[in-house]
């Protein structure tokens, strides 16, 4: 499908040789009011305002020559003009969304070519903007891009021979295309009734862009530094907390736990010295999410098999603490918190505590639940914190901040398989998504609470996603494909099992 991605966000850029790409010149450019300028905008309308907009395909046959090829910086190489066709009929066209192709005012740029003074074909540049359209919503923004289109005449014909399609971007976007892409989301969350929203973006390794919308209350726009309960987001960064100790060589990987803590409730079960922070960051504890309230007990030998538990990160944190004599949140404020500039992240309510700024939690009708204010760190859940500040720590995990070469390589690594595709490193969840790329994920589920983030160290992309409301994973799926590009559907098809 080298289409269907046409108006996706993406990072890279298609570099390429071609003999097209020529030494030219400003002055090389036709002036806009040109016969030859008003003819191949003219051509450019019918590609887009006509065949690509309405997805009237019939008018391809005549505007691109025989051997016409078509270059994407995400989607590839489309080598004939039968596959252009199709890839458009039954691509794009049959999505749940319909793109639309808007240039950008001022943006094209013609040059002639010529040969023996007669001119024979013409290079096209210029910028265009991509909208989606879904029924029953609103159009809302998706990308920014730049093309190159190579012209011939054929029997004093302009057909279209080669079409590069690249840059597409969601950063360094005009200011007017950004409110209009605030405005969308304001009204696409309003739509699915989502209180507030929180959105981070990162490209190149880098936060690039942090938003919130939605409202705190009615009539009060969330702010920029709306703090987030975030549930199991705490995970990793009780996780990351552990591994910097272990690039330390102040912990162990796979020193027994009960060196340093033993539960009350397992002291006659012998199973507990076999516990090692490893088993706890890959999900083989052998607990149960939480303990009953007959206590806490071992469902299977630790280390034998995946099973998701918050009981065990809090043994961690437990053995932490008697380790190094001090509190989770301590050990995270200077291994964490202190060095990137998280100040406004902490493990339960204190007096730094900014209530006025908190994103308080909601169910699926919009009601507003109780605001539970735990009073000590839980390594595990209830994690307080703002877009900015998760995506400062999100970048530093990408690039291994603090963690020895061999750390990061376990952290990363496919600890235990937990779908396919999918599996359980140190800390995060590993998904596999071919060609030696891969994303770290995690995710936070409470009361009133969805957030989810994903970071793919290769590409140095990621994206977070906060919201306050129970049934806020509903955004998930077009802001993954929109930010995240082909690796977005690539990791929505394997939570799908496609």
């Amino acid at each position: 499908m080298p289409m269907t991605d046409l108006f996706k966000p993406v990072r890279f850029f298609l570099f390429f040789t071609s003999v097209f790409f020529f030494t030219t010149n400003a002055k090389a450019q036709v002036d806009d009011g040109s016969e030859l300028f008003k003819t191949l905008q003219a051509k450019d309308s019918l590609i887009f305002d006509i065949s690509f907009n309405t997805c009237d395909v019939s008018q391809f046959e005549n505007l691109l020559t025989s051997d016409f090829e078509f270059y994407h910086d995400i989607s590839g190489i489309t080598k004939t003009r039968a596959a252009f066709i199709e890839s458009i009929r039954n691509g794009i066209c049959n999505l749940d969304y319909k793109p639309r192709r808007e240039l950008v005012e001022g943006s094209l740029q013609v040059f002639p070519l010529k040969q023996n003074g007669k001119v024979y074909g013409a290079i096209q540049t210029g910028k265009h903007r991509f909208f989606a359209i879904e029924k029953n919503k609103p159009e809302y923004f998706t990308s920014v891009a730049r093309f190159t289109h190579l012209w011939l005449l054929e029997n004093g014909t302009w057909k279209l021979k080669r079409a590069l399609s690249y840059d597409h971007l969601t950063k360094d976007i005009p200011a007017e295309q950004n409110n209009l892409a605030d405005a969308a989301m304001e009204q696409w969350i309003r739509e699915l009734n989502v209180p507030a929203l929180g959105l981070g973006i990162i490209r190149e390794g880098k936060l690039k862009q942090v938003k919130v919308y939605g409202e705190l209350s009615k009539g009060e726009p969330a702010p920029y530094n709306t703090i987030f309960n975030a549930a199991s987001l705490a995970k990793p960064v009780t996780a990351m907390v552990a591994l910097k100790l272990v690039s330390m060589g102040k912990w162990s990987l796979d020193e027994p736990l009960h060196k340093y803590w033993t539960d009350p409730d397992l002291k006659k079960d012998p199973r507990h010295k076999k516990l090692t922070t490893r088993h706890v960051l890959s999900q083989q504890s052998g607990f149960p999410n939480w303990r009953s309230d007959s206590g806490l007990a071992f469902e299977f030998d630790p280390g034998t098999k995946y099973q998701y538990s918050g009981e065990g990160i809090e043994y961690l944190r437990k053995a932490l603490e008697k380790k190094f004599k001090t509190t989770l949140d301590k050990l995270a404020a200077t291994l964490l918190f202190e060095p990137l500039q998280m100040t406004d992240t902490r493990f339960f309510w204190d007096e730094k505590m900014n209530e006025s700024r908190f994103a308080k939690w909601h169910n699926a009708e919009g009601k507003l639940y109780e605001t539970y204010k735990n009073k000590s760190a839980n390594g595990a859940d209830d994690l307080l914190t703002t877009v900015e500040d998760y995506g400062r720590f999100l970048v530093s995990v990408m690039q291994g901040e603090g963690l020895s070469e061999e750390v990061f390589r376990e952290m990363t690594s496919q600890q235990v398989k937990t779908k396919e595709d999918k599996y359980f490193g140190l800390g995060w969840e590993v998904y596999d998504l071919g060609n030696g790329e891969y994303a770290l994920s995690h995710g936070g589920a409470d009361k009133g609470v969805q957030a989810l983030v994903f970071i793919l160290p290769e590409s140095g992309d990621g994206l977070l996603i906060f919201t306050n409301v129970d049934d806020g994973y509903k955004v998930y799926e077009r802001l993954i494909k929109t930010h995240l590009g082909a690796n977005g559907q690539k990791l929505f098809d394997i939570e799908m099992g496609n």
